[in-house]
C-alpha cells in the first residue's frame, strides 16, 4: 500500500518549497490534507505526481507547484471569508479551510458536489460549505469575500466574480494566453480594482470562463 503521508511530505519539499512558496501555513496543510482521498480510487496512485490530477472528465486539480503558489499569491488570513471557485471534489477548498475562517465552495457538477460534500465531512472540514451553482456567477447570496480563489486556467476573470469582493478582498486567477498563462492578483482597495501578473504557468482551463469578444469596424 502507498505511504501517502511520505507522499505528502516529498509533495511539498520537492515541487511546493522549491518554487518559492514560503509560507509555513501552506506547507503545513498540504501536509496535513490527504490529497488521494479527493481523488478517484482508480487514480490516487497519481496523486501526488508532478502535474495535474484528473478527477472527473476535463476537470482536475492543479498541480502542487501552481496550486501552492497561487495559495501565497491570495494571502489568505485566519478572519477571511474565502469562495472556492470550480472546487471539484473539495481538495483545494480542505487547505482553503486551514488558512482562513470560513470557505465556500462552489461548483456546478452534480456528482462533483456529491463527492466534494462527502469527503470534506470524512476529512473533518467542518468549517466549508458546498454550494452548486454557475462557475462565472460565483455565490453572491454568500459573499462578500476576503479571497476568491478561482481553480484553472481561465481566458478572462468575469465581472460578476469581482463584484463579490470586500474591500481589501484579492481574487487570484490564472489567465491563460494561447499556450502560456500567467497568474494574476486583482486586489479591491477603496472601491477600485486594480491587477496585477505574477508567475508564470500551465494548468487545465476551466470551461465557461471565456474572454468577450467585441465588435470589429
Amino acid at each position: 500500500m502507498p505511504d501517502f503521508v511520505a507522499q505528502r511530505a516529498n509533495m511539498v519539499e520537492t515541487q511546493v518549497r522549491p518554487n518559492d512558496v514560503t509560507d509555513p501555513r501552506i506547507h503545513a496543510a498540504m501536509r496535513d490534507v490527504p490529497r488521494e482521498r479527493f481523488v478517484p480510487s482508480a487514480g490516487q496512485a497519481m496523486a501526488y505526481a508532478d502535474g495535474p490530477t484528473e478527477v472527473a472528465p476535463r476537470r482536475y486539480l492543479m498541480d502542487a507547484r501552481s496550486f501552492s503558489k497561487l495559495l501565497q499569491l491570495a494571502d489568505v488570513q485566519p478572519g477571511d471569508k474565502i469562495l472556492d471557485v470550480a472546487a471539484a471534489t473539495g481538495y483545494s477548498s480542505a487547505i482553503l479551510a486551514r488558512l482562513g475562517r470560513h470557505v465556500v465552495a462552489l461548483e456546478q457538477d452534480a456528482d462533483l458536489v456529491r463527492v466534494a460534500s462527502d469527503t470534506l465531512h470524512s476529512t473533518g472540514c467542518a468549517n466549508v460549505t458546498v454550494v452548486q451553482g454557475a462557475l462565472t456567477e460565483g455565490a453572491k447570496a454568500s459573499g462578500p469575500y476576503d479571497v476568491i480563489f478561482i481553480n484553472g486556467g481561465v481566458e478572462s476573470v468575469p465581472e460578476s466574480l469581482l463584484a463579490q469582493l470586500n474591500e481589501g478582498g484579492r481574487l487570484v486567477a490564472i489567465l491563460q494566453e494561447g499556450p502560456q498563462g500567467h497568474a494574476h492578483v486583482y486586489l479591491k482597495e477603496d472601491g477600485v480594482l486594480g491587477s496585477r501578473a505574477d508567475f508564470d504557468a500551465i494548468v487545465p482551463n476551466l470551461a465557461g470562463f471565456r474572454r468577450q469578444v467585441g465588435f470589429v469596424f
